[in-house]
């Protein structure tokens, strides 16, 4: 694809990043023929964090596979895909498993939760980064990318006619197109000056984390009763471990015997107004100090060894004023982070892909790269952050109290089977007709970057969640309290799914069977708010006696 006129490029499109977002991309646009520059400081195989899938996620992946062409994103989409076809490294994901803790105190069996939302085909896992993301680097390669490694920008001219980048040396190319996916240290959010200030978001807090070996399951350390134990081991799944204004995650690749892989992705992430770095300390220290106060927690590290050195960052949240000008764009973490909470990193990546892509394509196409064309796109991230930056703040602010927690965690569930419906029913009408406009008609909802963006009595509970949790957080009302009320909105609300548990403060576990999907299914298809009646539709068609056969159990794929 090149444009006619007197300017010559270099290329098409110069994407800044070579991790998932840019390899993705990447492939998509070499894959219909556009000349693509891949540029990263680093080298693959690299290591990176952001481990864990969800179910959106995968949809997110089986939507760009199929809407573009690109088979190999398919394999992210299941654990046998993966051993296969990249390797054997990463682990499986189960569930997702939060369990509380209290200083001095092992966890209450009575404060833990654990969601596995129902899948017929699809199976979320905890991916080996530096093995995936070289796997899509080769997969960016192979339709076509040009790529250059350890490459590290130090100018770029962003101009009305074309866009440059430059090294120290002064090795220079040229382009129609800048796509900035690189991270924090985005080079067009620096020349631009786009970064937002401080005060931007809610939600506080820095990280440390690396990869360990010789960590324990949670289920060996546990000191509770075989009926306290939930129906998946937590082992199997990413593990949540929560405290006042902050939590640890333990993200394990062998937990699978076919897994080759004894690492284990560790994390400490808190508010670092009330957890502020220590001068003087490691971050081995500093974590090691910090896990002694909750004793399971301690039992879990005990034999722990450190395998690659700790990453330790200050305060990890930023955003951008504007994510898309005149033929550039700020990307997935380029346009700004929030925290690993709710495992939304890749999740996120794959909307904005979706959202970018095809009017990136069609810019390209009509050589016209006007900012207007891609203003969904920048509406898009910012409500991703915004929206994130809300439960995520929320989320920390019931840490301190399991009844709010508990309630808070059941507002995010209630969007998880919802929105991979929603993914399945889109899919299955492109699969129908090979007609992209059906997921541009996938775009049109009232709230971009909700988790569910298309339901407004969602949208009230979730809104009455960030006022509760806001008057815990200024001392107006307690955190009981507040729990108590949210749970009566989430009992109350018509538009809140129902037939899986989710309305049941006693349900500590989730994990629906055929039952319990049969009631769902039966919900939404005679009692749900008319607008979410589409993601459960009727299957059976009338026979010649004009009965209609049985209605089907709705299973997202």
């Amino acid at each position: 694809m090149t444009r006619s006129g007197a300017v010559e490029y270099d290329y098409d499109v110069i994407i800044l990043g070579a991790g998932s977002a840019g390899t993705v991309l990447g492939a998509i646009l070499a894959r219909q023929d556009v000349r693509v520059l891949l540029i990263d400081a680093a080298v693959h195989p690299k290591f990176a964090v952001g481990e864990s899938t969800t179910l959106y996620t995968l949809k997110g992946y089986r939507q760009l596979a199929e809407r573009y062409g690109i088979p190999e994103l398919e394999y992210l989409t299941s654990y046998e895909g993966g051993l296969h076809n990249i390797g054997p490294t990463s682990g499986v994901k189960k569930h997702f498993g939060f369990m509380l803790h209290k200083e001095g105190e092992e966890p209450d069996p009575l404060e833990v939760n654990q969601f596995s939302p129902p899948s017929k085909a699809l199976q979320t896992g905890h991916l080996f980064r530096q093995d995936t993301d070289a796997f899509l680097f080769h997969t960016a390669i192979k339709y076509g990318c040009a790529v250059r490694q350890g490459f590290r920008v130090a100018d770029l001219e962003l101009g009305e006619d074309q866009v440059a980048v430059a090294d120290a040396a002064g090795e220079r190319f040229t382009a129609r197109y800048l796509v900035d996916g690189s991270g924090f240290r985005s080079p067009v959010a620096d020349k631009l000056g786009l970064r937002e200030g401080p005060d931007a978001l809610k939600h506080h807090s820095r990280s440390l984390f690396t990869h360990m070996i010789g960590v324990k399951p949670t289920d060996d350390v546990l000191r509770m009763e075989p009926e306290d134990l939930p129906p998946i081991p937590w082992v199997q799944g990413t593990m949540h471990h929560m405290f006042e204004r902050g939590w640890i995650w333990s993200i394990p690749f062998n937990n699978e015997p076919r897994s080759k892989n004894p690492l284990v992705s560790v994390g400490l992430t808190y508010d670092e107004r009330l957890y502020p770095k220590q001068e003087g300390v490691t971050p081995e220290d500093e974590f090691r100090t910090f896990v002694k106060r909750f004793p399971a927690v301690e039992r879990i590290f005990a034999d722990a060894v450190t395998v690659r050195p700790w990453v330790s960052t200050g305060r990890l949240q930023y955003t951008s004023k504007e994510t898309v000008g005149h033929r550039w764009c700020l990307m997935s973490h380029a346009a700004g982070f929030l925290d690993p909470l709710y495992s939304r990193g890749l999740t996120n990546t794959t909307e904005i892909i979706n959202s970018f892509a095809w009017r990136l394509l069609d810019a390209l196409r009509e050589d016209d790269f006007d900012v207007e064309r891609f203003r969904y796109v920048d509406t898009l991230q910012k409500g991703l952050i915004r929206y994130n930056d809300q439960l995520v703040n929320a989320s920390f602010i019931a840490f301190s109290d399991y009844e709010l927690w508990n309630a808070v965690y059941r507002v995010w569930a209630a969007a998880e089977v919802p929105i991979n419906l929603r993914f399945d029913r889109f899919i299955e009408r492109y699969r129908k007709t090979r007609d992209d406009r059906v997921f541009r008609e996938m775009e049109d909802v009232p709230y971009p970057g909700l988790l569910l963006p298309d339901q407004p009595e969602y949208k009230a509970v979730f809104d009455q969640m960030v006022t509760l949790c806001d008057a815990v957080d200024r001392g107006e009302l307690p955190a009981a309290v507040a729990g108590r009320r949210l749970m009566a909105a989430i009992e109350n609300s018509p538009g809140i799914l129902r037939g899986i548990g989710i309305e049941d403060k006693n349900r500590r576990f989730m994990f629906p069977g055929i039952p319990e999907l049969k009631a769902m299914s039966a919900w939404l298809l005679d009692e749900a708010p008319e607008e979410m009646r589409y993601l459960a539709p009727m299957e059976s068609t009338a026979g010649a006696s004009g009965a209609s056969a049985p209605r089907e159990v709705i299973i997202p794929e």
